[in-house]
């Protein structure tokens, strides 16, 4: 990881000016019950870092004050976060729209059992990682049985109303250095077979492309392929995807309550510093906090603005 960093520091990428915060993203721990090959975060199981209560409580005092329009959390899998439940209700009943990213599986796991209904009970919108239709595909980058269980998971999801009533998205990363296919095919593809197949039905799909860092980085290096990954995704460079980049109204919070511009810069561990060069918490975000500084680009952003672009919300371009 430590190589993947060095090489992302130098950039000639344009400077991203920040437009209105109303998005928090913030990644409840690295606590998983996977560890995906693409994962830029290497969530794991043996991960113990989560976020503590005081950092929950600063949360909710933050979504009292009415300016945060949505709580996107995030992991490792949030919900194994023993505090998931508590925010997520709070955000809620502050009329906060709130996103899990949810890798499907955990709704199998021991303890679990009640997690879809919570969800379902809350209005949350349930953004899924699969990164495939097909099974040999998903298990390959994803561990043996995942693709069962997540097809379980999503079936449980469809009784309760997501796909329909309730909001479900699917999420899409590429197996290797590539970037992802055009969006809308690829969701007519995946509408079609899983319904046929297995009965699913969802909103959308958001296709994602890979990061150059952390595990996926480090696979790159190890496997020699860093440099034409970057070369393609620089090759790509899209500027109309520069308007919509996610980075403008969303600010990334990470499990210790520091900020960051996005989740891959808090991988990097680029913190948002204030005029005075301080790194940013909790503590000191407001709405208005982040509008005179500049989002810290690198190397990675190319990522974002390849091709049809990529966000947290699918492509930019779609």
């Amino acid at each position: 990881m430590h190589s993947t960093v060095h090489l992302l520091k130098s950039t000639s990428f344009p400077a991203v000016k920040r437009l209105k915060l109303e998005t928090l993203q913030v990644n409840l721990g690295y606590l998983c019950n996977q560890s995906c090959t693409h994962c830029h975060v290497n969530a794991g199981p043996n991960r113990t870092e989560l976020m503590q209560t005081a950092e929950i409580d600063l949360l909710i005092d933050l979504l009292g004050q009415g300016w945060v329009k949505t709580l996107d959390l995030t992991g490792g899998a949030p919900e194994m976060n023993p505090e998931f439940k508590r925010l997520v209700r709070a955000a809620r009943a502050r009329n906060v729209h709130v996103i899990d990213r949810c890798n499907l599986t955990i709704l199998e796991e021991p303890g679990y059992e009640d997690l879809a209904d919570f969800l379902a009970e809350q209005g949350v919108e349930v953004c899924a990682s699969l990164p495939c239709y097909l099974e040999d595909n998903v298990d390959k980058q994803r561990g043996k049985g995942v693709f069962d269980a997540s097809i379980a998971g999503l079936q449980k999801l469809n009784a309760l109303g997501y796909g329909d009533t309730l909001p479900l998205n699917l999420v899409y990363n590429p197996q290797g250095p590539s970037l992802p296919p055009p969006q809308k095919a690829l969701e007519a593809d995946y509408k079609r077979v899983l319904a046929e197949k297995f009965g699913v039905r969802f909103n959308a799909l958001l296709t994602i492309t890979n990061m150059p860092i952390a595990r996926f980085g480090s696979t790159l290096i190890s496997k020699g392929t860093f440099a034409s990954y970057m070369d393609t995704l620089k090759g790509a460079f899209n500027p109309a995807n520069m308007d919509s980049l996610m980075c403008k109204s969303l600010v990334s919070v990470d499990y210790q309550g520091n900020l960051f511009d996005c989740d891959f810069n808090q991988q990097l561990g680029w913190p948002i510093r204030d005029t005075q060069g301080r790194a940013m918490t909790l503590h000191s975000l407001a709405q208005t906090s982040l509008d005179q500084i500049d989002v810290l680009v690198g190397e990675h952003c190319y990522g974002c603005t390849a091709g049809q672009g990529s966000s947290c919300g699918g492509a930019l371009a779609a």
